[in-house]
């Protein structure tokens, strides 16, 4: 865990008030695409944080920050996969499906990924299990074999998911049945 004073300014930005809030995720995930706030300071308070509204702003930020600048994650992609494997709070869980397709990954990294976004389908959360499908398929669109993995989980979402669910992986199919496989 970093012990330097920005990461205690982080945390204290990151504090206060619920989970219903963002606090200060935005302005923080500028920070990160400007390198004045470093994605492994946001991983440490994902991964150690006491306080569950600072866990979550700060995987809030990390996934805002990496939509348009995924390399940040380069640098945290085992303590990412670590956290995708562990993460039992539904805001970390959905973030980390959210930025899991923008790491680089080795075979052995993505079965990793994919076993945990499995896990993830049976998250009482409707939006983790939403997240969860969404990343498989983008992980699937460039591998044949993990997208014929794939395709029974969406139907099963199609079958028996929430309304959320359903109509998402309708889309998803949709989308993945014009996307050539090799």
């Amino acid at each position: 865990m970093p012990s330097d004073d920005s990461y205690g300014d982080l945390l204290a930005r990151f504090s206060g008030g619920d989970r219903r809030s963002t606090g200060e995720a935005d302005a923080v995930a500028e920070d990160v695409e400007h390198g004045t706030v470093s994605a492994a300071h946001l991983v440490a308070a994902m991964a150690s944080s006491a306080d569950a509204v600072v866990r979550m702003r700060a995987a809030d930020a990390l996934e805002k920050a990496t939509r348009a600048h995924p390399e940040l994650l380069a640098p945290v992609r085992e303590e990412l996969l670590g956290l995708l494997e562990t993460a039992t709070q539904q805001e970390l869980r959905w973030h980390l499906a959210q930025m899991t397709p923008r790491l680089s990954l080795t075979k052995a990294q993505k079965e990793r990924a994919v076993a945990s976004l499995k896990g993830y389908l049976d998250d009482p959360s409707s939006i983790v299990k939403t997240e969860a499908l969404d990343a498989l398929v983008a992980l699937a669109t460039a591998d044949g074999r993990l997208a014929r993995e794939v395709l029974p989980l969406l139907e099963e979402a199609i079958d028996s998911g929430t309304p959320a669910m359903r109509a998402r992986a309708r889309r998803l199919r949709e989308g993945q049945a014009s996307t050539p496989r090799e």
